[in-house]
């Protein structure tokens, strides 16, 4: 192992639970391990697949719509 890399592990150790699993997460699968980096909860997936779906069909928000919603938070 390298001195960065104990370096990182040794940081890592440090951190909330969550974030040393999310670093875990992030190093196996750049090693090449298959699990998924996040875990998306039912719902979750559910709005990703229908955001998929919604995708392939070519709805996407008019220029509009996009100014709209960026004029609503702009300070």
């Amino acid at each position: 192992m390298t001195k960065l890399l104990e370096q990182a592990v040794s940081a890592a150790r440090n951190l909330p639970t969550e974030m040393q699993d999310d670093i875990a997460r992030i190093m196996l699968s750049y090693a090449g391990d298959d699990e998924r980096i996040i875990e998306l909860s039912p719902e979750e997936e559910a709005d990703l697949i229908e955001a998929q779906a919604e995708m392939a069909r070519g709805e996407f928000a008019t220029e509009a719509d996009v100014q709209t919603i960026l004029s609503k938070y702009r300070l």
